[in-house]
């Protein structure tokens, strides 16, 4: 059977699976099952072009003896992949790129509720990548490409590509029947026009029944997965909880929260524009933040309102 003919009689086998051709009448171009040989053909050709563009930003990934999949999405070498993949943070990785060269890199932050992981290049260069897309605006039954290196990297093949569609999108989990297999953990999901739409997560009990990790879940926590590293966020001041305020109770000597402008008997209202109520508001502020970072502190004291600009430290002075 040629190449043409086994993907004729994969779509055709998916297109009874979805409901033949009454579903044509009822989808949007999308999320359209092929009716015919020449639209089997225009798809065929449309999952070529996307699969040439973004195979040389899927690189395979080894931690310790384990190995698995992953994603370049920035010139300077971000990885996004499985959180099961990165494991903890810290640790030295192996990154085996498209064209066969192998470059360094360290694990940074993951987010265990979602399986996200990141991963950065740490060798100097310039990385092919691809854009991120909005896993969000996803439809059931749209079409997408999966990539990865099922069994681990081998470089003599290219990434294994798969063909499927989307049965179920959540905040926390997409669902497809793109076929996965092990090694392909942390490999990026595709919608055909060459975004990263999820990262694969986990394999169901049928290996075309399985869950990737949306991408929008790594833009949303970006900063907290890409600083995982770096000493937290200290405020120089004591705090007491006062009705529905944080009431400062002592602010350090010389520490750039004096210089700022902040005095004991100050009530937080607002912190980088979001409102404060309890030591767990401004923690989860404080995580997506770096030392250097300017924020707005609005404080009430006495009758009066103040805006004042704190510039962020690790210190805890």
């Amino acid at each position: 059977m040629t190449k043409r003919s086994l993907l004729a009689a994969s779509l055709m086998t998916g297109l009874l699976l979805t409901g033949g051709t009454r579903a044509l009448a009822e989808s949007t171009p999308l999320t359209k099952v092929p009716a015919n040989l020449e639209e089997i053909k225009a798809l065929q050709k449309k999952v070529q072009e996307v699969t040439k563009r973004v195979i040389p930003a899927v690189v395979g990934v080894q931690v310790g003896m384990a190995w698995g999949s992953g994603v370049i999405v920035s010139e300077d070498g971000y990885v996004l992949t499985a959180g099961h993949v990165s494991g903890k943070p810290g640790q030295d990785v192996q990154i085996y790129l498209a064209d066969g060269k192998v470059v360094k890199g360290k694990t940074l932050g993951n987010d265990r509720t979602v399986d996200s992981g990141m991963i950065k290049i740490i060798d100097d260069g310039s990385y092919p990548y691809v854009p991120m897309g909005d896993s969000t605006k996803l439809e059931k039954g749209q079409w997408c490409v999966s990539l990865g290196h099922p069994g681990g990297y081998n470089r003599k093949r290219t990434p294994v590509l798969r063909l499927g569609r989307v049965i179920d999108n959540k905040s926390s989990l997409i669902q497809t029947d793109c076929t996965l297999v092990g090694g392909d953990s942390g490999g990026p999901l595709f919608d055909l026009d060459g975004n990263v739409i999820g990262i694969h997560s986990r394999i169901g009990g049928l290996i075309s029944f399985n869950i990737h990790v949306p991408v929008s879940t790594f833009s949303d926590n970006w900063e907290s997965l890409v600083y995982y590293d770096r000493k937290p966020i200290k405020l120089a001041l004591a705090f007491e909880k006062v009705g529905d305020r944080m009431k400062v109770l002592k602010v350090e000597k010389d520490s750039p929260e004096e210089k700022a402008g902040l005095m004991p008997k100050d009530y937080f209202a607002k912190l980088d524009g979001h409102d404060i109520s309890t030591q767990d508001d401004i923690d989860a502020i404080l995580k997506k933040k770096k030392a250097g970072d300017e924020v707005d502190v609005e404080v009430i004291r006495g009758a009066e309102r103040l805006t004042l600009k704190l510039t962020l430290s690790t210190a805890k002075n």
